[in-house]
């Protein structure tokens, strides 16, 4: 069953806007020609700007999931010769665990829980290390992380700061220089509001200065980079989203820039939470973002029996959580398109879910 006429609040894919909608609409083009190079170099100037990357930074463009923007970046950075502190603070930190296992990288595994790892300094092994790894925003439970507090550490350390902002890009504040990254690995289907399928890495002069000759074709970064200086990738690009990029980068600027995307997500999160405070609903995270509400039951209900019953009985999407966690958190996003109006049904289906009265 497709799922068009539902109302989505899951953490990717995420509400799209019209605008967007309707480039992915239209015939996709020929992309070597100077054209689609221009969209390329626009996209990475847009981008660079957005994360205020520091000068002479780069962006990868792959065809390809976060995760593989994640991979690929472990694998063009880090070797055998290095040490990675890795913070594992849920599903997707497992998953940088697991890359560093796959490709034989040394590593120290962190596991965090009640931390925003503003106090790293102090709960970070005695060791030496030669990078750090973390998702800013660990979206398997909705807990956002302390890039400054972080970017320090690495910094007094010598570290290389690895940064998935998959799921907090333009809804919370990131700035490259700020917090000392030298590397952002972002997606289109999230607060970008795209459709899956392309990633972005940007890599900090540093960074660039680590990329490898790496044992892979696709993944080799050394031939992105390259083939970047054209305006072009090496294989063929996610043309389509590249298009809808392009526009929803000037999109955001229209309206106000990346403060004004990052001002929206957190008056719709501001305004969901305190719009089902009357309900059996905690919230599962001391430091959640913008980009979304993770959600507990109070009265003994199943987190999955609700996800399903939204989607049954309401025609609404909320994501749910497996493991341990599958009865225990469900998951709303307030990424891409959204607006208070458009939360409303959500909050609505809530409250006639509970047989309460909103207020």
């Amino acid at each position: 069953m497709i799922y068009q006429d539902y109302a989505i609040f899951t953490p990717g894919p995420v509400k799209m806007s019209e605008e967007i909608l309707k480039l992915g609409a239209q015939q996709t083009p020929y992309f070597r020609n100077s054209e689609f190079s221009n969209i390329t170099f626009d996209c990475e100037k847009n981008l660079l700007e957005m994360v205020n990357a520091p000068e002479g930074s780069r962006v990868v463009f792959l065809t390809a999931s976060g995760t593989a923007g994640m991979e690929a970046t472990v694998m063009n950075l880090l070797t055998q010769n290095d040490k990675a502190l890795v913070i594992n603070g849920g599903g997707f930190g497992a998953r940088f665990v697991k890359i560093c296992q796959t490709h034989a990288v040394p590593h120290h595994e962190l596991k965090v829980k009640d931390t925003n790892l503003s106090d790293i300094a102090e709960i970070a092994p005695q060791e030496k290390f030669t990078s750090l790894v973390v998702n800013a925003h660990e979206t398997s439970v909705g807990h956002l992380y302390d890039l400054n507090a972080m970017g320090d550490y690495a910094t007094k350390n010598g570290l290389l700061y690895i940064v998935d902002a998959i799921s907090m890009l333009v809804t919370d504040p990131l700035d490259m220089q700020e917090s000392n990254i030298d590397v952002v690995i972002a997606s289109s289907q999230k607060g970008l509001g795209l459709p899956p399928g392309l990633t972005m890495v940007v890599l900090a002069p540093k960074a660039l200065e680590q990329v490898q000759e790496i044992n892979s074709l696709y993944f080799n970064y050394k031939d992105y980079l390259s083939n970047g200086e054209r305006g072009q990738t090496p294989y063929t690009p996610a043309v389509t989203i590249m298009l809808q990029l392009h526009g929803r980068l000037e999109q955001i600027k229209k309206r106000g820039g990346v403060a004004q995307s990052i001002n929206n997500a957190q008056e719709v999160a501001q305004y969901f939470r305190e719009s089902i405070k009357g309900l059996p609903l905690a919230e599962y995270s001391t430091y959640m973002p913008n980009a979304m509400t993770t959600l507990t039951p109070t009265d003994g209900k199943s987190a999955m029996d609700i996800v399903n019953d939204l989607e049954e009985k309401y025609k609404v999407m909320v994501c749910p959580n497996g493991g341990p966690e599958r009865d225990l958190i469900f998951r709303v996003s307030h990424m891409g398109e959204m607006t208070k109006e458009y939360t409303d049904i959500l909050i609505d289906a809530l409250y006639d879910y509970y047989g309460k009265t909103r207020s």
